[in-house]
């Protein structure tokens, strides 16, 4: 039998997506803190929500990108129509 390769979504998994936009965001956050050197608004009561918030997105964004990486989407190979998919529990 041969043995065939499985096809991933790779950077079209919208994990991978998500994840980027959450970390380009954190990261910018994050320069925004250090370069504007802000230490907090009237508003925020003297918590830093910039460094905060862009800790929290780096956090979550990193999260999305290793799951998509270690649970990766699996695209089926030669699907003409949907009788030929598995059943839901064999997905």
């Amino acid at each position: 039998m041969a043995e065939s390769k499985k096809h991933t979504a790779g950077a079209l998994d919208i994990r991978n997506v998500i994840g980027a936009l959450l970390l380009v965001y954190g990261v910018i956050l994050l320069v925004t803190r250090f370069v504007a050197g802000d230490e907090g608004g009237a508003n925020s009561e003297g918590v830093n929500a910039n460094l905060w918030a862009g800790i929290a997105l780096l956090v979550v964004g990193g999260a999305f990108v290793l799951w998509s990486r270690l649970r990766p989407v699996v695209v089926p190979e030669n699907v003409a129509s949907p009788e030929d998919l598995p059943p839901p529990s064999e997905r």
